[in-house]
């Protein structure tokens, strides 16, 4: 089924009729398209369905293209990223492009699916700009963390699963509450994933977050439990680039407080709540997606 929405995807690319575009397309990745899963997962493989899962991937596409250029990122999934290839403005544009593209193409679908995303796609740049925002400085409040995981990640997971519902008359609140909690603790692991996978199996380099001025769930743990002085050489250290002594310095707190271990339980708790959701329902394969998520290697 993963075939026919990458199909989709192809065809909509092919509507706008310009060969730069297409060609820029394909170099992007298509990842592992967790958003179309669950569509399809939840709602079958009716060309609706199709269609929007093809629309939310593109949506996606769009929104990693963007985030690459603000970050300055120049790898994606271990390969150049399309801003590194073409420049900011190009990648800029082909972001522009699929956003107006795949709301183009929701307004033949239905007015709920389409009210459904469009709402989560605001929510994701409000995200994306409290991200920026966040950088500037070593944020401490757990609750604006986690607002602004929800808005850049998982409104859009959390749209992805009521936008499927929907469409399979199924209770809408109860999968956009899995797609929530499912997008919260997705973001989670990949927030621990950044301290405990090595450069290689990321894409990217290891501790890149905080090196950026992102304060993830872990450093505001860490933080709690150091005293003055170690609080203070944190602080310090955030949003530089980092010495290996000085990466080997948070590491070994982090080991010594055991704060990936909490940061872990946090997401896990989240992620059993939706699979507990998704076995009062009857799927099966839904509390699968959720329970892999919990279990990528650290």
């Amino acid at each position: 089924m993963l075939s026919a929405v990458e199909r989709k995807i192809e065809q909509f690319v092919a509507e706008l009729n310009d060969k730069e575009v297409t060609a820029l397309y394909a170099k992007l990745p298509h990842g592992k398209r967790l958003r179309a899963k669950l569509i399809l997962k939840i709602a079958g493989a009716s060309l609706s369905v199709i269609k929007t899962a093809a629309v939310v991937e593109m949506i996606h596409a769009a929104s990693l293209l963007h985030d690459d250029v603000i970050d300055d990122a120049y790898t994606r999934r271990s390969k150049p990223s399309l801003n590194a290839l073409y420049g900011n403005k190009t990648a800029i544009m082909l972001g522009d492009i699929l956003y107006s593209k795949g709301f183009f193409e929701l307004n033949n679908i239905s007015a709920d699916v389409a009210k459904t995303v469009s709402n989560a796609v605001t929510q994701l740049s409000l995200g994306e700009l409290k991200d920026v925002s966040l950088s500037n400085a070593f944020n401490l409040d757990r609750e604006v963390y986690l607002e602004m995981i929800y808005q850049k990640t998982a409104s859009l997971i959390e749209a992805s699963a009521g936008a499927a519902a929907l469409l399979a008359g199924k209770p809408k609140e109860v999968y956009m509450t899995y797609g929530r909690n499912l997008g919260l603790g997705f973001q989670m692991i990949d927030d621990i994933l950044d301290i405990t996978s090595d450069a290689e199996t990321l894409g990217k380099p290891a501790l890149h977050d905080f090196v950026e001025g992102k304060t993830t769930l872990p450093y505001i743990y860490l933080y709690e439990v150091l005293n003055a002085q170690e609080k203070e050489k944190l602080e310090a250290l955030h949003g530089k680039v980092l010495s290996k002594e000085e990466q080997t310095w948070i590491l070994g707190q982090m080991k010594a407080h055991k704060i990936v271990e909490k940061s872990y339980m946090e997401a896990k708790v989240l992620i059993d709540e939706a699979i507990a959701l998704m076995d009062a329902h009857g799927e099966p394969s839904l509390s699968g997606i959720a329970r892999e998520m919990i279990e990528r290697d650290f």
